[in-house]
């Protein structure tokens, strides 16, 4: 079992009390880690708010050579990472280590953007007034962020928000998830290693209240959250600073009467069931032009049957455990709520505490809440529709947009759902799942606020700043 302190100030101290983290499979001790109370929440807030200067003075060079270290540490710990990952997050053990990849990646990326990434310049000389001004413009830092970071990906997710603080010289302090804190912890070891600056990250383990604390002090120039919906919306209400919120999703699919049916089967099954479905663009709902809907639904059958469920550390494990006994028995209780509403079970459901069966359901009543919320389970559900227009109607009902997919030919298709869907990114020809970690990603409606990405993120993290000059 690991024992893990605070990363405060730039050395390893203790808490006021401990915490102990269990599999969410087995139920076994994986580790022990401080927690932090009132007054190191306080002392990581000055030591952020005093290393602001000092971290605006670095050069682009000495920020780069930082994200640059770290990736070569990544690379190091990889395994290390994906078995901690796997371990108090329950996630497969393939899908950890493709964490770490993707992580390292992401640092990749927030070191190759410092190339470009600075400000313009604008022509201001349009009128008698204004002959022999010049204006340009500079990104800084806004001030102290606070991070935090959810389970389901408790590397990459930080990653977000700690590469691109680090590259744009922001002092982050990261709040990471109970379940699954040690990833945030090795990678606060990692910067340390790299030599950055005290006050560059700072990686406090503590409690909802105080948590909320500190996202919401008025020092606190930017909160970063991934989470909830209800916790998100309810810290930007409280927020002092500028929010970047990415939250829940109920991502959809069309499968149109063109598409490749063996391939969308395949990706629809494991978007929907890989980690347990506890993937914010994991797929949830699947509509089928009437043409192909037989064809669709025996290949997705197939494929969902397939799925291998059990132990994380298993290398071919699709299907692990959900994170907590809470999330079972919701899960659980909502499949039952629209079968008493009417759905159809076409395979599942079963339980065995967190070790959720995959599960696929039809004719669903829209008003269920497998249906209307987010399932963050392994429940697929699949429905008949009579053209391409009221695939896209049902898509935008419902208050998330975060990610949707379509499978398609068409190129007018395509055009009509990029402009017609009511979320935050259109995938054509895969799953609502995919995301790389340098492209623009964030939700609309109930899923968010802001974009990540590294070079997003780092305009999220910083504030345009105008230099008029006169020169006669």
């Amino acid at each position: 079992m690991h024992e893990r302190k605070l990363f405060l100030e730039g050395s390893w101290q203790p808490g006021e009390g401990w915490a102990e983290v269990r599999s969410p499979y087995d139920g076994r001790s994986v580790s022990r880690v401080a927690q932090a109370g009132p007054a190191q929440v306080e002392r990581a807030l000055a030591a952020a708010v005093a290393g602001r200067a000092r971290l605006q003075a670095l050069s682009t060079g000495a920020r780069r050579a930082v994200l640059q270290a770290v990736v070569a540490g990544l690379h190091a710990r990889a395994e290390e990472l994906a078995g901690l990952i796997c371990d108090e997050a329950g996630k497969p053990l393939r899908a950890a280590r493709s964490e770490v990849q993707r992580c390292i990646q992401t640092f990749g990326f927030a070191a190759a953007e410092l190339a470009s990434f600075g400000g313009r310049t604008l022509p201001v000389d349009f009128d008698a007034a204004s002959e022999g001004y010049e204006c340009e413009t500079r990104r800084f830092p806004a001030g102290v962020v606070v991070g935090i970071v959810p389970f389901n990906f408790p590397l990459n997710l930080g990653a977000h928000k700690v590469a691109p603080a680090l590259a744009v010289g922001a002092p982050i302090i990261v709040k990471p998830p109970p379940q699954a804190p040690s990833a945030q912890l090795v990678l606060a070891e990692l910067v340390q290693a790299a030599g950055a600056d005290p006050a560059a990250l700072q990686v406090l383990p503590c409690s909802n209240t105080e948590a909320e604390r500190l996202a919401t002090d008025a020092r606190v120039r930017v909160l970063s959250f991934t989470g909830s919906a209800k916790v998100g919306w309810h810290l930007k209400a409280r927020a002092a600073g500028k929010v970047a919120l990415e939250l829940g999703g109920n991502a959809a699919v069309l499968v149109c009467e063109d598409a490749d049916l063996d391939w969308a089967a395949q990706r629809c099954a494991l978007g929907g069931l890989s980690h347990a479905g506890q993937v914010c663009i994991k797929v949830q709902r699947i509509y089928v032009e009437a043409a192909v809907h037989e064809a669709f639904l025996e290949r997705l059958q197939a494929r969902v049957r397939e799925a291998r469920m059990g132990d994380p550390r298993d290398e071919h494990t699709v299907v692990g455990p959900v994170i907590d006994d809470a999330s079972a028995q919701r899960i659980e209780s909502w499949v039952k709520e629209a079968q008493d509403a009417g759905a159809k079970l076409l395979q599942g459901f079963s339980r065995d505490g967190r070790m959720v069966a995959p599960t696929l359901m039809t004719e669903v009543p829209s008003e269920s809440r497998v249906v209307r919320e987010e399932t963050f389970g392994p429940v697929l559900i699949v429905e008949r529709v009579p053209d391409f227009e009221t695939g896209l109607t049902r898509m935008n009902a419902g208050e998330y947009g975060l990610q949707a997919g379509l499978f398609t030919q068409s190129l007018r298709k395509v055009r009509a759902a990029f402009h017609g869907l009511e979320v935050g990114g259109v995938v054509v020809n895969d799953y609502p799942t995919f995301r790389t970690d340098n492209f623009p990603y964030g939700g609309v409606k109930r899923s968010g606020l802001g974009r990540e990405g590294a070079r997003s993120a780092m305009e999220e993290f910083t504030e345009e700043r105008v230099l008029v000059t006169r020169s006669r």
